[in-house]
């Protein structure tokens, strides 16, 4: 499958111009950034990018790609396009590094015509799984510490569930429902039944829960997950340590007051002799509803909704910027969407504790002297077209959980606030 029209008309016609004029073989610089963060939010979490290097592979205009185009592209350009393959280069942060208004998220070096094809799909990728993976990352410091299972394949679109999924294991979930995602990037699986389960379990004298219950234990074994609120809670447990004894693994609560539900759940498994039996809530959780559960007897959390649409801010908010054309800056200056020219670097400077204290963000030519500790950001991603840093989800789940760690302590707040640290332009010269 091409990837090749997954982009928006307008770059096609410029490109066509371009090509008519002789501007396409301009040498270009592209960044990709957000002028600032959702509200509420101090700090951002950058992934799509080992997706984006993916995707490059699978972006050509083979027949059937071009077919549709011929209707408002001339010969050259419909030509052009046969034959295209990215040869430039891409600079950008890690996968899973932290990033803040105005970070060179990514930056893309080549001919116009190659660059500005790639607009859309680096926006579309990594808007929405930055703005998946900052939620999430958001979560997860919520949990401290505690399991997340990301479900929310049912609440956005087939394909989105899958970036959503990997991206959140990204900032720190331990797993997810969707098999998809655990078949192309290994991500653990976990799910076990749903409360139509439970019920199926229905015959002319009622509900028989212990039956529904008995089913699963046989099948999966007595480490099982047994959901227990399908009827009367209490009940629910009762007949789940009944039917699997003290071993079993854990029970989820999906609805009510989980807080006051866990409390008794929790004295109640103690009481029937089965201390080891975990408890997992789940249903309409997000970063402040898992925050308000941290001193209730919670082992596990599944979310879903929010997770899956960004938690509120569904978008990153990321532009793709012209900055530079044959080595000189250029830059927009309209109200309110201004952008600062030149290709670019960037450091994050810390104390020597290892908190982080600002941003820097500096020409490529030009890197500034720093006296605090201080970290390069901007990484090669490709080279002439040859992708140089292989997708590394492990490696992106380090970068975030050390980054979580090296932010100022108000930079974890829930609450509205400025971004955790600022960020320092250096003008080009």
């Amino acid at each position: 499958m091409t990837a090749a029209l997954l982009t928006d008309k307008y770059e096609l016609t410029m490109l066509a111009a371009a090509l008519r004029d002789g501007s396409a073989g301009r040498t270009t610089t592209f960044e990709a950034f957000a002028r600032r963060l959702p509200g509420g939010r101090r700090y951002g979490v950058v992934a799509g990018t080992g997706r984006l290097l993916e995707a490059l592979s699978e972006f050509i205009f083979d027949d059937e790609a071009l077919a549709p185009l011929e209707s408002f592209l001339d010969t050259a350009t419909l030509d052009y396009l046969r034959d295209f393959r990215f040869t430039g280069d891409i600079d950008g942060y890690a996968e899973g590094e932290l990033y803040f208004p105005g970070s060179p998220v990514l930056s893309v070096t080549g001919t116009f015509a190659e660059c500005v094809l790639l607009e859309t799909l680096a926006l579309s990728i990594f808007n929405h799984d930055t703005a998946i993976a900052s939620a999430a990352a958001r979560m997860v410091s919520a949990a401290a510490g505690r399991t997340l299972i990301e479900m929310g394949s049912r609440r956005t679109h087939e394909i989105a569930a899958v970036a959503s999924a990997r991206a959140a294991y990204i900032a720190g979930f331990t797993g997810t429902s969707n098999l998809e995602a655990n078949r192309r990037y290994g991500i653990p699986a976990l799910g076990t039944s749903a409360h139509a389960f439970t019920m199926l379990y229905t015959g002319a004298d009622g509900p028989n829960e212990k039956a529904a219950f008995r089913a699963q234990v046989e099948a999966l074994g007595v480490g099982t997950t047994l959901l227990v609120d399908t009827y009367d809670v209490t009940t629910g447990v009762a007949n789940a340590i009944a039917v699997a004894g003290t071993e079993l693994g854990a029970v989820r609560i999906d609805s009510g007051d989980l807080g006051v539900l866990a409390r008794r759940v929790r004295a109640q498994l103690d009481e029937l002799g089965a201390s080891g039996t975990k408890i997992v809530v789940s249903g309409d959780l997000d970063e402040f509803s898992i925050a308000s559960l941290r001193a209730d007897p919670v082992n596990s959390y599944g979310v879903g909704t929010s997770v899956a649409t960004g938690s509120g801010a569904p978008t990153a908010s990321m532009v793709y910027k012209l900055v530079e054309v044959d080595g000189l800056p250029v830059e927009k200056r309209s109200s309110r969407k201004e952008s600062h020219g030149g290709r670019k670097a960037a450091l994050r400077l810390s104390r020597p504790t290892g908190t982080i204290v600002e941003e820097v963000v500096y020409p490529v030519s030009a890197p500034p002297e720093v006296t605090e500790p201080a970290r390069a950001l901007t990484v090669p991603l490709v080279r002439g077209g040859r992708v140089v840093a292989a997708p590394d989800l492990a490696a992106a789940r380090d970068l975030v959980a050390s980054g979580l760690r090296s932010l100022p302590w108000e930079g974890l707040a829930l609450s509205q606030g400025e971004p955790a640290i600022p960020t320092r332009q250096v003008p080009a010269r």
